[in-house]
């Protein structure tokens, strides 16, 4: 009985096209039959015949068709060697085994295309002796090998014979390509050899292992093999379907989710938003050119499909929209290469900027240290100063210098702690704070941002914003600054900040803490005119449409606008008053009236008006009118403090809308004079019969700070006293009750005040010495000074002798 194999395409795979079920006894006949001793040779490749098996042969070569075609007209028996390259055409002895199996030809038919197919059974195993013909067909001595069968009562065999079936079965039920039919078909075979061979016939093995079984001349050692080749068919195959399963559960759920998306798209495409589709697949395209750290690709994913489940329709879909826009415009680990070439940072500051020596000297020394150590683990620069002297340009000199995006962030007036650190995505209108927001504008992770007028941040009821921006200064903390609105870390470690202020006792200790303050004093009249000829002037008429040789300014002609109408340590004022001299210019060249390219005096007085009288030295001819020196926000300036005695009880009053420091000056000053009377040569009834009147002038004007405490002592001196103020000098400083006099701020800033007010003399403490010093030596030129220690100094230097 013959049962159709449809184990092709399995691991059973073979060429095998019947098997036939025999017995034990019908093996044993077939293996009787006698052999002849020579035989004709049928090469074949990629098979290995066994004893007992069928296999149906296609024959393409001509000489293997003679060879079928001899042998079916005789005994229809041949020797089938299976060749061990089967790419070789052109046989050669050495490219065959030299062990094969005898094969009774079957049935031999001829097909259309002019190949023949031979079916073949197996009968005995065969070793060759010597070839004897190779021309047309190979033809051989044969020498015919016995199998060495083990007892019928060894039960090792036995039960190795059981496990090849058991597992063989195991492998058809585990298959799903081999039909259940087969184990039917491997249960019923009796022989124990013939259930080896077919086995062996129908694993997938390679070529060189089948050969290795046939050659087994024990067949129990070939049960043993046979059984472990089994053993790793059926471990593959368990493997294999392992995966598959995993692989189909994957595949359903993605059709599933592939599923409910079409059904999503067709209700959008329905209701006319299929624009909204169109636009989550935009955004999922974007991110995969993103370089997302783990924890935001994540949360990118997670909002993403939070988005695909809200109805556009809905508000939050707006602010879902908006959160996934800023995490892809966000520049995730995205860095400009810095450029650290210290000579081109100097080139750039120096062009930019005429003086501020010693600040461009320190900017350079933070850059050297950047360059060294390779982060931006250093302290934050905070420029203080008045207004108008360069402090945030600084920044953009800087980003110019390292090649980096540049960015500001405007803090005045900021009240709200959101706008540092966002706001939170429970309600419409949320949004990140600045800070983001400017590196989102920039497009890179390591911009250089000036925070600017850091100073002028408020408190309101909505959180104190500088609280928030210690942790944008802290190295140790903005690695992960935490936004509200972006819900999670994102690294400012690389961001060069830096920060611009007018005063920084306004600034919170805790944040001045933070940052290194870098004092930027106001320019002397030498270097206005140079900046006015070197930038500013170039600067104005290229905005206003001229050249050079539209408008020409004399050194004369620029120190008269500075001295007359710019009163500022500062440019900004100046650079106005200039460009209204090159609009001038511009509106007669626009209508083609005639000028004077070299402006006048007299001229610039017409065109920018009556100019004020700088502040002079108004000769204090009358006891009691002292010159001190004040510093404002807009730079230095000159302050008179003016004292009279009137008949009275001895009351002190105080004029000129001074704030609470200058009273306690005037107050400790009055205590000081009532305490060392003697050494002044006061008669004390004065205390007690004369009232004391203290008036700062322009009362308009609030004053205030500790700058002004030996000018009131020696106003007060010298109107007990009747002693006049020598002249062309003036003085700044605090004092105590002790007498001491202690140094002060705004040095550069007040010297500058008195050079234009024709100050020869100046009074200041010991300790202010090393501030003078540092200050270039022709911007003191024309101008003495005094240190000293206590009012004693103070009075013998600045009051002329008694009369």
């Amino acid at each position: 009985m013959l049962l159709k194999n449809t184990f092709t395409g399995s691991s059973f795979e073979s060429e095998a096209e019947f098997i036939p079920l025999m017995s034990q006894d019908e093996e044993d006949q077939l293996l009787k039959d006698e052999v002849p001793e020579q035989l004709g040779i049928l090469t074949v490749r990629n098979m290995v015949l066994y004893s007992g098996i069928v296999f149906p042969i296609i024959a393409g070569r001509s000489g293997s068709i003679q060879l079928l075609q001899d042998a079916y007209g005789l005994d229809k028996t041949v020797g089938v060697l299976t060749q061990k390259n089967p790419g070789i055409e052109n046989l050669s002895e050495q490219d065959l085994y030299s062990v094969g199996t005898v094969a009774k030809i079957l049935k031999l038919l001829k097909m259309p295309d002019g190949n023949t197919t031979v079916i073949l059974q197996g009968k005995r195993r065969f070793k060759i002796s010597r070839f004897i013909q190779n021309d047309p067909y190979f033809k051989a001595e044969i020498i015919a090998l016995e199998e060495k069968k083990p007892s019928c009562k060894d039960k090792e065999y036995i039960a190795l014979v059981e496990s090849i079936k058991d597992i063989a079965i195991k492998i058809i039920q585990d298959n799903p390509n081999i039909p259940s039919e087969a184990s039917i078909a491997i249960r019923n075979i009796e022989s124990p050899s013939f259930l080896i061979n077919f086995v062996a016939a129908n694993m997938n093995l390679s070529i060189g292992d089948k050969q290795q079984l046939l050659e087994y001349d024990d067949l129990k050692k070939r049960a043993i093999e046979t059984l472990r080749f089994l053993n790793v068919e059926h471990q593959q195959i368990k493997l294999k379907n392992d995966i598959q399963s995993r692989v189909r559960n994957d595949m359903d759920q993605q059709q599933r989710e592939y599923f409910l998306h079409q059904q999503i798209k067709a209700i959008q495409e329905e209701l006319g938003d299929i624009s909204y589709e169109k636009e989550i697949d935009d955004m999922r395209d974007k991110a995969t050119r993103k370089k997302w750290t783990q924890e935001a690709k994540k949360q990118f994913d997670r909002e993403l499909i939070k988005m695909q489940r809200t109805n556009p329709q809905m508000p939050e879909y707006t602010v879902q929209r908006n959160y996934l826009e800023l995490m892809i415009d966000l520049p995730w680990k995205q860095y400009s290469k810095d450029n650290f070439d210290l000579k081109y940072a100097q080139r750039i500051l120096d062009r930019d900027h005429y003086g501020l020596d010693q600040v461009k000297e320190r900017i350079i020394e933070y850059l050297a240290v950047l360059k060294l150590r390779g982060d931006m683990r250093a302290p934050i620069l905070c420029f203080y100063g008045p207004p108008g002297v360069g402090k945030t340009s600084l920044g953009t000199s800087i980003a110019t210098a390292l090649k980096r995006k540049y960015a500001r962030i405007s803090l005045g007036g900021l009240h709200d702690e959101s706008e540092i650190r966002g706001h939170r995505r429970t309600y419409i209108g949320a949004m990140p704070g600045r800070l983001l927001q400017s590196i989102r504008k920039v497009g890179t992770s390591n911009p250089v941002l000036v925070l600017d007028e850091i100073d002028k941040m408020g408190i309101g009821t909505n959180g104190d914003p500088s609280s928030a921006m210690l942790e944008v200064l802290d190295p140790e903390q903005n690695t992960e600054f935490y936004d509200n609105f972006l819900e999670m870390g994102y690294d400012l470690s690389k961001v060069l900040f830096l920060a611009t202020a007018n005063s920084i006792s306004h600034i919170q200790p805790a944040l001045v803490d933070r940052m290194e303050i870098i004092e930027i004093n106001g320019y002397t009249i030498e270097e206005k005119t140079y900046i006015v000829k070197k930038h500013i002037l170039p600067k104005q008429l290229k905005e206003n449409g001229l050249n050079k040789y539209h408008l020409t300014l004399g050194k004369r002609q620029i120190e008269k606008v500075i001295e007359s109408y710019t009163r500022e340590s500062g440019l900004r004022n100046l650079e106005k008053h200039i460009a209204k001299l090159t609009r001038y210019v511009a509106k007669h060249i626009a209508m083609n009236k005639k000028y004077v390219k070299r402006l006048s005096i007299e001229k610039i007085e017409s065109i920018l008006g009556i100019p004020h009288e700088p502040d002079r030295y108004e000769g204090n001819n009358d006891p009691g009118v002292v010159t001190g020196l004040a510093w404002t926000h807009f730079g230095g300036d000159i302050l008179y403090i003016e004292s009279s005695l009137s008949n009275g009880k001895g009351h002190l009053s105080i004029t000129g809308n001074l704030g609470e420091i200058m009273k306690e000056s005037a107050t400790i000053a009055m205590q000081y004079i009532k305490a060392h009377y003697q050494e002044f040569n006061i008669d004390p009834i004065m205390f007690e019969e004369k009232n004391v009147h203290i008036h700062v002038p322009e009362g308009s004007v609030p004053k205030d700070g500790p700058s002004a405490g030996i000018t009131m002592l020696t106003s007060l001196v010298s109107i007990y006293t009747k002693r006049k103020t020598k002249p062309y000098i003036a003085m700044t400083g605090e004092i105590t009750l002790r007498g001491k006099v202690l140094p002060v701020g705004g040095i550069k800033e007040k010297i500058l005040a008195a050079k234009r007010a024709n100050i020869k003399k100046i009074i200041l403490s010991k300790e202010n010495k090393r501030d003078v010093e540092e200050i270039k030596p022709e911007h003191v030129k024309g101008v003495t000074f005094d240190y000293v220690r206590n009012m004693n100094d103070v009075i013998h230097l600045s009051l002329l002798s008694e009369s």
